[in-house]
C-alpha cells in the first residue's frame, strides 16, 4: 500500500516522496484538492499520510497511556500510526534542513509539539488534529519539524528550536529532543510509510 507522494521500494517499503502541497496545478487544469490563493492555485492534501517509525535499535514508538516511548518491535507490539503532512507554506524556512512537517499519531488522534518547559525544549502530545494543523492560514511553529531523509533514515528537528532533534534512547523511555545527534541517543529513524 502507498502514501500520498509514496514511491515502493523493491522491498515493499515505500519511501516518502515530495507532496503536492505546493505544486502549481497548470492553467486550465482542474483538481478536485485544489485551492486559489493569492498567488497561484495550489494543490492541497485532503488527508495525512500514515506510517510507522522504528530507530536504529529496532524500537518502535509505543503509546503508553499519554506518553510516546521507544520499545523492541515484535509480533506482540502494536506500535503507533504516525500521521504526517507537510506545511503549506515551505518557502518561508530553510532550504537545506528538509521539509516542514507537522507529526502526531492517528490513535488518539494527536500532534507532536515542542514547548520551552523551566528553559529546556521539550517534546509535548498534545490534543490537535493535523489537518487542522494543515490547513491553518500560517505555519503553527511549534508543531513543525524538519524532516530529512537521507538513504533509508530520517531526522526530525524542531523548527521552534533549531538543533534539537526527536530521539529515542533505552528500552521503555519516553520519546524526547535532543541536541546531541549523532551521539547517545538515536536520533535518525525509519519511516515506513503506506498503513
Amino acid at each position: 500500500m502507498e502514501g500520498i507522494g509514496g514511491h515502493p521500494h523493491q522491498d515493499g517499503k515505500v519511501e516518502m516522496g515530495l507532496w503536492r502541497s505546493k505544486m502549481p496545478v497548470p492553467p486550465g487544469t482542474s483538481s478536485r484538492h485544489s485551492k486559489m490563493d493569492d498567488s497561484a492555485k495550489k494543490e492541497v492534501m485532503a488527508r495525512p499520510e500514515f506510517g510507522k517509525i522504528t530507530d536504529l535499535n529496532h524500537q518502535v514508538w509505543f503509546l503508553q497511556g499519554d506518553t510516546l516511548v521507544a520499545i523492541p518491535g515484535s509480533t506482540n507490539v502494536s506500535p503507533v500510526t504516525v500521521t504526517f503532512m507537510p506545511c503549506q507554506y515551505p518557502e518561508l524556512f530553510e532550504k537545506d534542513k528538509g521539509i516542514p512537517i507537522y507529526l502526531g499519531i492517528k490513535t488518539p488522534e494527536r500532534c507532536l509539539s515542542c514547548e520551552d518547559v523551566q528553559g529546556q525544549p521539550t517534546l509535548k502530545l498534545k490534543e490537535e488534529k493535523i489537518l487542522d494543523l494543515y490547513n491553518k492560514d500560517k505555519p503553527v511553529m511549534p508543531f513543525l519539524f524538519y524532516h530529512d531523509k537521507k538513504g533509508r533514515t530520517s531526522t526530525f528537528e524542531s523548527v521552534a528550536f533549531p538543533g534539537q532533534f526527536i530521539a529515542s534512547s533505552a528500552r521503555g523511555q519516553p520519546i524526547f529532543l535532543t541536541s546531541k545527534r549523532g551521539e547517545t541517543y538515536n536520533t535518525e529513524f525509519d519511516l515506513v510509510t503506506g498503513f
